[in-house]
C-alpha cells in the first residue's frame, strides 16, 4: 500500500488527483494535506513523515506582480525540502513544472528553478525524484481566469458572458484525466526522472476551441440536445462544459407535452450520440443510484410519479435537491464526478427513463458507489 500525499490538494489538478486516488484503495492509501500547513512547520513535518510519495502541486499561477509568484513558489518548494531532510524521508517526489519553463518569465523561471532543487534534494538525500514539464490542463472545476483559457471560455459561455480571443494561436492541451493517469503511471514506476515532458494530447486554436464550446452552450444548455460527440477530446470538452453550468438553477428542465384524446407524449432527448436508454419503476420510499460517473453523460426523465433527485460533487458537502413530478415531466443530467440518486417520494409507483451515452460494460463500468 502506497501512501500518497498531494499538496495543492484542494486545486484544480490536486482535486482531480486526489479524488482518483480514493478509488484505487487496494493500490493507494490517500495521506490528507492543508494549505495551512505551510504555515505550521509541525504540521508539515507529520505530513511528510507519513508520506511514501509526494505530489508537490502547491504554487502561485497569477498575481499582480510576478515577482510575488517568483518568491512564492521558490518558498514553497523551500520548505517542503526543510521537511523532507528534517524527516530524513526518502519519499518519491513528483513535481508539476510547465512548458513555460522556457520562457522568458517569473513563473516559468520559479518552476525551473523548483525542479532543480527538488533533484539535487533527492540525489544528496537517496530519495526519488519526478520532474514533470507539463502542457496546458484542461478540464472540470478549473478555475476561469487562471487555470486555462477553457476555464474562462466555458464559464463566461455558461453564464450568457461574451468571451473575446485575446490571440487566436495554436493551444496544446491535456485532459486533466489524462494527466491524473500519467503522475499514477510515474507513481508506479518509482524511476527518478530529472525532467520528463508529458506530451500533450490534443491541439487546437483557440478560436476553434471557442466554436466547439459554442456549440455545446447553444445545442445543450439552451436547448437540451446531447451534441454530437466524434472523439475523447470532444467528449472530455463537453463534461468539462457542462461542470460550468448553474447546474443548482438549470435543473429540472421541462419537457414539452403533447396530449390528445389518446394521452399524451413527450420528446425524451435529442442526441448526436449514441448510448443507451432504460426505463425503470420504483415502489414508494425505495432510492435508486448513490454513485458517480468519471466520464459518462447521462439523463434521468421522470414520466410519472414523484421524485427527489439529489446530487452531490465528490469531495464537497453541499447537496442539490430537485423535486420533479410526472404532472409537469421534467429531466435532470448528471455532470461527472457527482454522485446522484433518485428517490420515490409520491404514494404511487414512479416511472423514470434514463439514458446514459455507452452501452453499460461489466469490465469497465465507470460506476463508483458513494452516498450522496
Amino acid at each position: 500500500m502506497i501512501k500518497i500525499g498531494v499538496t495543492g490538494q484542494a486545486g484544480f489538478v490536486g482535486s482531480h488527483l486526489y479524488n482518483t486516488v480514493g478509488l484505487l484503495q487496494d493500490e493507494f492509501q490517500r495521506i490528507d494535506f492543508q494549505k495551512e500547513f505551510f504555515d505550521d512547520k509541525n504540521k508539515l513535518n507529520e505530513f511528510v513523515a507519513e508520506c511514501d510519495v509526494i505530489v508537490h502541486l502547491a504554487a502561485m499561477n497569477r498575481h499582480n506582480d510576478p515577482q510575488v509568484i517568483y518568491d512564492t513558489n521558490l518558498s514553497l518548494v523551500q520548505q517542503l525540502i526543510e521537511s523532507l531532510d528534517f524527516t530524513n524521508s526518502k519519499s518519491h517526489i513528483l513535481f508539476s513544472s510547465s512548458t513555460q519553463e522556457e520562457r522568458d518569465n517569473l513563473y516559468g523561471k520559479s518552476k525551473k528553478e523548483g525542479r532543480e532543487l527538488l533533484f539535487n534534494w533527492a540525489t544528496k538525500s537517496g530519495g526519488k525524484f519526478t520532474g514533470m514539464i507539463i502542457p496546458n490542463v484542461f478540464g472540470p472545476f478549473g478555475h476561469p481566469n487562471y487555470n486555462s483559457v477553457v476555464a474562462t471560455f466555458c464559464h463566461k459561455l455558461a453564464y450568457n458572458e461574451t468571451p473575446t480571443i485575446e490571440v487566436d494561436g495554436d493551444v496544446k492541451l491535456i485532459y486533466v484525466g489524462e494527466l491524473v493517469d500519467t503522475i499514477l503511471s510515474e507513481i508506479r514506476s518509482g524511476a527518478t526522472k530529472s525532467e520528463i515532458v508529458i506530451p500533450h494530447t490534443s491541439e487546437f486554436k483557440v478560436s476553434q476551441l471557442l466554436s466547439l464550446l459554442e456549440t455545446y452552450k447553444v445545442q445543450y444548455q439552451d436547448s437540451g440536445i446531447i451534441p454530437s460527440i466524434n472523439n475523447t477530446f470532444e467528449l472530455n470538452l463537453f463534461n468539462t462544459f457542462r461542470c460550468y453550468m448553474d447546474i443548482a438553477s438549470h435543473f429540472p428542465v421541462k419537457f414539452v407535452e403533447h396530449t390528445d384524446p389518446r394521452g399524451s407524449f413527450v420528446e425524451i432527448i435529442r442526441l448526436g450520440v449514441g448510448g443507451q436508454v432504460s426505463f425503470s419503476t420504483t415502489v414508494p420510499g425505495i432510492t435508486r443510484g448513490n454513485h458517480y460517473h468519471t466520464r459518462k453523460i447521462e439523463r434521468f426523465a421522470v414520466i410519472k410519479g414523484k421524485a427527489l433527485i439529489q446530487l452531490r460533487r465528490i469531495g464537497t458537502d453541499e447537496v442539490l435537491d430537485f423535486y420533479l413530478n410526472g404532472n409537469e415531466p421534467a429531466y435532470v443530467d448528471m455532470p461527472i464526478w457527482y454522485t446522484h440518486n433518485i428517490k420515490n417520494i409520491g404514494d404511487e409507483i414512479l416511472y423514470t427513463n434514463f439514458w446514459i451515452n455507452e452501452f453499460y460494460d461489466v469490465n469497465d463500468p465507470d460506476t463508483y458507489f458513494e452516498n450522496v
